[in-house]
Parts: structure tokens; C-alpha cells; sequence
């Protein structure tokens, strides 16, 4: 098993453990602006041309469902590696009346199962941070847009600024695995998640790695004081 795959496992099966209260410790943990952050994202982001978009490492499917709500998107598939995920984004498509509109897919980021040239946009919510091998991911991401498509990114990054960096980092690694135990009764889920934050990159360094895997006009817009920040480039 390559390392790509022993981490893809390793992360199926713990956002499986906690699928049933992510979203309620999403919305804790960003005091509801996570929300936000994506309509944000995709007014700054989404291409003209109408299709089909991919809405990647998808999770319970909020990236999808706000796409669904521009008329150039016809409709969206959400590709995560965690069945679990995608049965409660089933379930918020029913009640959304989307279902005919989403196409829930069981994949992995960096092995995309698409022929190139198939999507208008594709968008990543937290979860580029999660993937083995950032740069194969984004080089997947590239290939299986249209020409002019937008990869829409969305991740909480390293503050450039030291003061800040301290200050978030301090946060995350002693109050997250704290609600993790409360509020998901899962600590060591929540004490990897800080983890995988500190272990990540600044968003200069993100959009770097996008314009090497030939994504141009790459733009950076950022919020929380620096720590989250969304990346947007076209093929």
C-alpha cells in the first residue's frame, strides 16, 4: 500500500467516526462563518460557462449545494473518501430537494476517476490539508477542468504573520481536542485535526504549488486574521 493510500484510509475512517458531528462542530468551532466563506468563495470564483462542477473531498456536501444555486451550474458531483460523509450529504440533498442534482462519488483526490476536460469548476473545502500529496491532487485538479474552469480552494492556512501564527496555533491545539471530547466524544480526531493544521502551509505556498500544476491568475483572499484563506485559479 503506498503512502497515498495508507493515508486516504487512515482519513476515511476517522471522519467517519466523527461524520455525524461534523457539521455541528463546523459551525462551532468557525462561529457559523464557514457558511460565509464559501458563498465568498464561489462569487469570486465560478467561471461563466455553464456545466457541471466537482465539488471535491466534499464532505457533507455544503460546497455542493451552494454551487447548485447559480443557474450555470447544472449539476455537482461530491467526490470524498468517506461513505459516511456522503450518506448525510444524501440526506441534506433530500431535504434540499437537490438529489436529482447531486452525484454522491466514493473517490480519492489524487486518482480521479473523470476524463479531462469534464468540469467547469471544481471546489475544495477544508480538506486540501488532509490530502498525502498536495501537489498530485492539484495536478488532478487541473486535468480534469475545462480550459478556463476555476479550481476554487478554501482551507485553513498558516498565518504569515508570527504573532497570529502563535496565537491560532495556541487555539487550535489546546481548544479543539477540548471540544472534540465534549461535543464529537472523539479526542484523538480532534487532536489530529490541529495537527494536520500546524503540519500544512501558508496560502502563498498553496498557490504556488497551484501555479506549478499550470494553474494561472491565481488569487489569494484571506480572513480569521490570515488563517483562512481562499485560492482561486484557472486553467
Amino acid at each position: 500500500m503506498s503512502n497515498i493510500e495508507r493515508k486516504s484510509a487512515f482519513i476515511s475512517k476517522l471522519f467517519g467516526r466523527i461524520s455525524g458531528k461534523y457539521d455541528y462542530l463546523n459551525t462551532v468551532m468557525t462561529a457559523g462563518r464557514h457558511h460565509n466563506w464559501r458563498k465568498i468563495a464561489i462569487k469570486i470564483g465560478l467561471s461563466t460557462e455553464k456545466g457541471v462542477a466537482i465539488d471535491l473531498a466534499s464532505g457533507t456536501g455544503d460546497f455542493s449545494f451552494e454551487l447548485l444555486k447559480y443557474d450555470l451550474i447544472d449539476k455537482v458531483v461530491s467526490l470524498d473518501i468517506t461513505p459516511e460523509m456522503l450518506d448525510i450529504a444524501f440526506v441534506k440533498s433530500v431535504n434540499k430537494n437537490m438529489q436529482e442534482k447531486v452525484n454522491l462519488v466514493v473517490g480519492d483526490s489524487h486518482f480521479l476517476p473523470f476524463k479531462s476536460n469534464s468540469f467547469v469548476c471544481a471546489t475544495v473545502g477544508f480538506g486540501v490539508r488532509n490530502f498525502e500529496d498536495v501537489p498530485i491532487a492539484t495536478l488532478e485538479i487541473q486535468r480534469i477542468l475545462k480550459p478556463k474552469g476555476k479550481a476554487i480552494i478554501l482551507e485553513i492556512v498558516k498565518p504569515r504573520n508570527w504573532l497570529m501564527a502563535k496565537i491560532f496555533f495556541m487555539y487550535f491545539r489546546r481548544i479543539t481536542p477540548i471540544l472534540g471530547s465534549i461535543l464529537a466524544r472523539d479526542r484523538e480526531a480532534y487532536t489530529y485535526l490541529p495537527d494536520s493544521v500546524g503540519n500544512f502551509m501558508t496560502a502563498n505556498e498553496l498557490a504556488d504549488i497551484m501555479t506549478n500544476s499550470g494553474f494561472k491568475n491565481v488569487m489569494i483572499k484571506k480572513f480569521a486574521l490570515g488563517s483562512v484563506a481562499i485560492l482561486v485559479g484557472e486553467k
